[in-house]
């Protein structure tokens, strides 16, 4: 039986959402769980949308969380389709967009992510796309199958993770591609220079035009229709379609209009919150995406938008709203797939924090352990189509050791003994 008496509210479907109304009823919280979400699809994952759905190798089911019957077994009360358009802090109340109110004794913000928006010409055309909900990827993986039908063209703009993957599904189609990014090789703001050609390299041997050091300035039309991309330097690019992929804004507009404290700009933005996921108002919390969290092994203000961040800071925010102790500690992971190419990052290294790149394997066949160091310490670790060593890796960075470059770099030696 549900206790009426005490209500926890979670505003956001994904995973982070749906992960805390879970942890929620795993940590025996009796009281009413109601769970907002803006999407009329139950909650689901966001890597498939690049990956596996958007290449057509898996089925659109296996997106969800949980599923559908899951929910009404566990209690958990759900708004879908509902937009959340005020929080009364002083009330303890939320009110939706159809004006109903419902209060809270605890308030979970997992509100996410949004793509960022081309500011240019042309942005308005039928064949323009953003990939963050479930349906732009079913719209993209339709897209895709009808280019390589017809050898079609896609332009992308910008040559991240969410850029990379979808050049790698779209040539799997047989659409051809063209990604146009302003740096000197993609990834180069996450991974630099030094990891990027490797992924310069992977693309182009399967058929992908990169246009390196330029922006799109227009997507000229007909008739509704995209016919090319332009670039600030001049050169224009055959399209039928355009996606645009150069990055997410937190979506924090009603934190900010509920007057919770905010991280700066160099944290990057979103919800501040200490280490336990609390925001400045003792009885909201923020996870995923949006939360900007002190974080207790980095010694920073950090904000991670990738997978693995809303599946563990959804239930961490979860048992501190029911009064355990909390310290969100993890170490930043991500993974990608790329044609044949498999990969996972841990750790945090951002450009101009390390000043050594040590590589452990064999880079031209795309087999080896990449890693970010500072003072000899590990920041950070990409294993490239080499397993099993991501926990290794996060424990030599949660170590804070000095370790020989020369011996990480040697396959030879085991990286446990360097613990």
């Amino acid at each position: 039986m549900v206790d009426a008496n005490r209500t926890f509210v979670i505003v956001g479907g994904g995973l982070a959402g749906a992960k805390a109304a879970e942890t929620l009823r795993a940590e025996g919280f009796t009281g009413r769980v109601i769970l907002i979400g803006d999407e009329r699809d139950h909650p689901y994952e966001r890597p498939p949308l690049s990956k596996g759905y958007l290449s057509g190798k898996d089925e659109r089911d296996t997106v969800f969380v949980h599923e559908t019957a899951w929910y009404a077994g566990a209690d958990i009360e759900l708004h879908l389709g509902q937009v959340v358009t005020s929080i009364d802090r002083e009330g303890r109340s939320v009110q939706l967009g159809d004006n109903t109110v419902v209060h809270y004794d605890k308030l979970l913000l997992a509100t996410g992510a949004e793509p960022r928006r081309l500011d240019i010409p042309g942005t308005d055309l039928v064949g323009v796309h953003h990939l963050r909900r479930l349906a732009h990827s079913d719209r993209l993986r339709n897209v895709l199958a009808a280019l390589g039908r017809d050898n079609g063209h896609l332009v992308i703009a910008g040559g991240g993770w969410i850029g990379l993957e979808v050049a790698a599904a779209a040539r799997g189609y047989g659409a051809e591609v063209t990604i146009v990014e302003p740096s000197a090789t993609p990834l180069h703001h996450v991974i630099g220079p030094e990891l990027g050609q490797i992924f310069t390299d992977l693309h182009t041997a399967h058929g992908v035009r990169f246009h390196f050091g330029a922006r799109l300035t227009e997507i000229t039309g007909e008739d509704g229709l995209v016919l090319a991309a332009r670039t600030d330097d001049g050169e224009e690019h055959p399209a039928h379609d355009v996606l645009a992929a150069i990055g997410a804004a937190p979506r924090t507009a009603l934190a900010e209009a509920a007057g919770l404290d905010m991280a700066d700009r160099a944290h990057g933005g979103g919800v501040a919150v200490d280490a336990s996921l609390r925001t400045s108002d003792p009885h909201i919390f923020a996870a995923g995406d949006i939360a900007a969290v002190d974080h207790p092994l980095l010694g920073t203000r950090l904000r991670v938008e990738h997978w693995a961040n809303a599946l563990n800071s959804g239930p961490a925010a979860a048992r501190a709203m029911l009064g355990q102790e909390v310290s969100y500690d993890r170490v930043p992971y991500f993974f990608s797939d790329q044609y044949d190419l498999g990969l996972e990052y841990a750790g945090w290294a951002p450009p101009g924090s390390y000043d050594q790149v040590v590589i452990r394997g064999d880079a031209g066949k795309r087999e080896f352990v990449a890693f970010w160091l500072k003072d000899r310490r590990v920041l950070a670790g990409m294993n490239v189509n080499v397993w099993d060593v991501t926990e290794t890796v996060q424990d030599l960075i949660r170590s804070g050791r000095q370790i020989d470059p020369d011996t990480l770099g040697d396959p030879s030696v085991p990286l446990r003994s360097l613990l």
